[in-house]
This record gives C-alpha cells, structure tokens and sequence, in this order.
C-alpha cells in the first residue's frame, strides 16, 4: 500500500513593532520544516502611527498573498513600564492579525517566554541565543542569517507554532486534562 502524502503547511510566525516588525515563514511537511522567507519591515520612517498601521496591514497581506500561509504565530505583547508603547505595539499586534483573518487564517497568540522556551529550552534566552538555536534547527547558512534579530523572533513565533501543534497536550498548561478528555472521550474507559 502506498504511504499517503501528508499535507503541506504553511506558517506565518510574527514579532510585532511599531519600529521594525519581524517575520518569518516555514513550510511543513510532516515533521520536515523548511525556511521559505524572514525578513523586516521597516516602519522607522513613517512619524504617523495610524500610517506605520496601514504599512503593516498591507505588508503583512502581501506577504499572506505572497506565501499563502495556513497559520499564523505571533507573539503577544509582554506587559511594560511604558503604557502608551504597549497601546502602540497592542495595535501594531491587532493590525497583523486583522491582515490574516482577512484571508481566513487561523491566528495562534503566544507569550515571548513561551517562544523562548520552545526555541531553546530557555525561557529567558537573549535574542542572540534563538537566532542561533534557529540558524542550527532550519540550517540556515550564515551569510542567510539577517542583522536585524527582530526577523529570527518572526521565525520563532513560526517554529514555536509548529512545535506547540505537533505536540498540544505539551502546551495546554492548567487545565489541560479536562481539554484531552473532551476532545478525546473514545479514550476514556468507563
């Protein structure tokens, strides 16, 4: 008998900013991944933050339209001392998504630590040691491997959603016994 093909997938993975906003995206094959594109978008330039909005709204629909992705990841916004960066970078966040449910995308939110830790084993790992552990998981050549870091954190967002999908229960955290059995009661022996 034949094996059966499994289905492609696409991920989107996002590092909100109203500055430069990072983004990675991968394909998987079963358990195969593989780099399409990372990159950032550049929103320096723009002093009009309703503007810097519009850029990323269109940006991150082209690249939907560009690349097709299923998913999308993107990393929630950690909590400041700063509110108005937070009301900024909150907007930023919703703007990106608002993009991929336009084209009818599923949209998974996680915590940075929660990236890190997935990526690394270490919650509380510098920018510099996920764009490595990324650089040696994907074997991305390093004349590949952008300056901006904001781009390897797009990538992780991507990676930690492929992670945290191939293995729910490992992500489902409090609670998540009651979750498996609802959503596997032919499991349970009465």
């Amino acid at each position: 008998m034949p094996a059966t093909k499994q289905k492609e997938r696409v991920i989107l993975g996002i590092d909100p900013g109203t500055t430069v906003m990072g983004y990675g995206l991968i394909e998987v094959q079963g358990s195969q991944v593989k780099l399409l594109a990372m990159g950032v978008i550049q929103l320096q330039k723009y002093s009009d933050h309703a503007v810097k909005l519009k850029v990323i709204f269109d940006r991150c629909s082209g690249l939907i339209d560009e690349f097709h992705p299923d998913e999308l990841a993107i990393e929630a916004p950690f909590f400041g001392k700063n509110v108005q960066s937070m009301l900024k970078l909150g907007r930023a966040q919703g703007v990106a998504i608002a993009a991929a449910l336009s084209r009818g995308m599923q949209v998974n939110e996680y915590a940075p630590r929660k990236i890190k830790q997935s990526i690394t084993g270490n919650g509380n790992a510098a920018k510099e040691q996920v764009a490595a552990m990324l650089q040696s998981i994907l074997k991305i050549p390093a004349a590949d491997m952008p300056r901006d870091l904001d781009a390897t954190d797009g990538l992780a967002a991507a990676l930690c959603h492929f992670y945290q999908s191939a293995h729910p229960l490992a992500s489902a955290g409090s609670g998540s016994w009651k979750s498996f059995l609802s959503q596997n009661p032919g499991r349970v022996k009465k």
